[in-house]
């Protein structure tokens, strides 16, 4: 299967495009999104890494060259580790992730990373033989570690990373200020939140839910531009960060604790039988 069978798009003006995996049928599916800028394009998330991303962004035409130019630098930044938003990142040039997960990824840590595929999930197979059961992020060494406050520039359009653990510890947001919009990665979709994760942690959740509430309390966030799932507003944003806030109490933090431990143990011992 081709790199343009795989993949689909969906411009949404402004430069900015939503991609998405075909064939991979599942609620684990994760937005991509590309943002193009006058100096340089930025991909946010990359998804599985069945076929090639950076193939179906030329071939689709997405990076086409501008007014006879060359192609713009092209960026691909993890919102965090975990295997549906990763295990792309091997097909770019230039990666960029938090530098609390930096060392996860360059070592290729399924753990970390949540691998958990099944057959089922992917309604046509990338290749013929393929099987779920080997699925692995590869190692993949970052070009460039993120920091809370660091700005990527695309030329006409500026994106502030925040780093916004909880989901995982190195989970981030990016913030296009002037446009008031939000790359939310994991930090936050139009569903239940993930905080049983081996690197979830309740405390660090609620606080990035408070930073979220700050922001449509000053009016910097309109639209918000997910890891998985629709695009909402602000007004659902702040009731999603709110509503998460208010039931982590401790009969939450306790169930949230067992999960955790039957999900890190169901890790290990399936990341245990793809390396063996």
């Amino acid at each position: 299967m081709s790199a343009l069978e795989w993949f689909a798009h969906k411009p949404l003006g402004g430069g900015i495009f939503w991609i998405q995996e075909r064939f991979y049928e599942s609620g684990n599916r994760a937005n991509i999104w590309l943002v193009r800028g006058s100096q340089r394009d930025l991909v946010i998330d990359a998804g599985l890494g069945l076929r090639s991303l950076p193939d179906y962004l030329r071939d689709s035409g997405l990076l086409a060259p501008t007014e006879g130019a060359g192609p713009r630098p092209l960026l691909a930044v993890a919102t965090h580790v975990h295997f549906d938003h990763s295990g792309g990142l091997q097909h770019f040039e230039e990666v960029a992730v938090h530098s609390a997960e930096a060392a996860a990824l360059q070592r290729g840590d399924n753990y970390e990373a949540v691998t958990w595929l099944s057959d089922r999930e992917v309604a046509r197979p990338p290749r013929p033989g393929w099987s779920a059961r080997q699925f692995r992020v590869p190692p993949v060494r970052p070009s460039r570690l993120l920091q809370e406050g660091d700005v990527i520039s695309l030329g006409d359009r500026q994106l502030t990373v925040m780093h916004m653990p909880g989901h995982s510890r190195g989970s981030i947001c990016l913030h296009d200020k002037d446009r008031k919009i939000l790359f939310s990665g994991d930090v936050v979709y139009d569903g239940s939140m993930i905080d049983w994760l081996p690197y979830s942690r309740i405390s660090d959740y609620v606080a990035s839910c408070q930073r979220l509430m700050d922001l449509v309390d000053r009016g910097l966030v309109e639209k918000v531009l997910p890891g998985h799932f629709n695009i909402f507003g602000a007004e659902r944003l702040y009731r999603l960060a709110s509503n998460y806030i208010s039931q982590a109490g401790v009969c939450h933090k306790i169930s949230t604790c067992a999960m955790r431990s039957i999900v890190s143990i169901a890790l290990r011992i399936t990341n245990s039988r793809i390396t063996s």
